[in-house]
């Protein structure tokens, strides 16, 4: 049986499966194996953006959106004193996180809600809400809706924080890999229901300012440093802070 990653990982059936199924369905079934995969969000992102975020700070409470087995939620302890949330809506990656946060104790206390982005079952009680590498499950018809959900759920002051790491160089192997991946999920949720929505390059900063912007949000970009800089000196990846007016 071949396994894909490391040796714990995902054979290549489960993920043939999980590819066939449809977005809920499918990380349900990768949760297990979930970081043992190479999509669950490195420390080495997460550490930088602490350091960002820390100076903007205090935060009294934090949720983090589509959080998975909970990579994003480490972050929000660490800047958050009172509650943290972590919000997704596949039931079998919040039963991982739950069993990874289990032994933490806190402050601050943190809770877990399985909830679609797009519809968010919380009054404007928070601080601050980040994300980790989710957007690529939503059509870009739907960013404005998702942006208008978390709007509601910030406090007047509070910020949506997400890393945006920069395009790759146009003809790169990587540039290619990412369009074909595309190419193939789009023809993929053609001729295949239930749809299994993922595309890597839709998520594109300016647009995402616009709609922010148009939403109610101010807009700065913070350089993440410690990742480094591309060829022409701009960072290879960057922080979008979105203030709620």
């Amino acid at each position: 049986m071949i396994r894909v990653f490391t040796p714990q990982g995902p054979t290549l059936r489960e993920l043939a499966v999980q590819a066939l199924s449809s977005t809920e369905r499918g990380y349900d079934l990768l949760a297990p194996k979930f970081d043992e995969t190479p999509f669950r969000t490195p420390a080495r992102l997460l550490e930088p953006v602490v350091s960002a975020l820390h100076p903007l700070g205090p935060f009294g409470t934090g949720l983090d959106l589509c959080c998975g087995t909970g990579a994003g939620v480490g972050v929000l302890r660490e800047l958050c004193a009172r509650r943290v949330t972590g919000a997704d809506f596949s039931t079998g990656m919040l039963r991982q996180a739950r069993t990874a946060f289990a032994g933490i104790a806190g402050p601050p206390a943190v809770d877990w809600v399985r909830a679609d982005a797009r519809a968010l079952p919380f009054a404007p009680a928070f601080d601050l809400v980040t994300s980790f590498g989710a957007f690529g499950h939503f059509l870009p018809a739907e960013r404005p809706a998702l942006f208008a959900q978390v709007h509601a759920v910030l406090r007047p002051g509070g910020r949506f924080a997400f890393p945006v790491v920069a395009p790759p160089p146009a003809g790169s192997l990587l540039h290619w890999a990412l369009w074909g991946f595309d190419l193939a999920m789009r023809v993929r949720n053609a001729l295949w229901r239930p749809r299994f929505i993922m595309y890597y390059r839709t998520f594109r900063l300016t647009e995402v300012r616009d709609e922010l912007a148009r939403t109610g949000f101010s807009v700065d970009l913070l350089p993440l440093a410690g990742l480094g800089s591309r060829p022409d000196g701009s960072p290879r990846c960057v922080l979008v802070v979105a203030r709620r007016r």
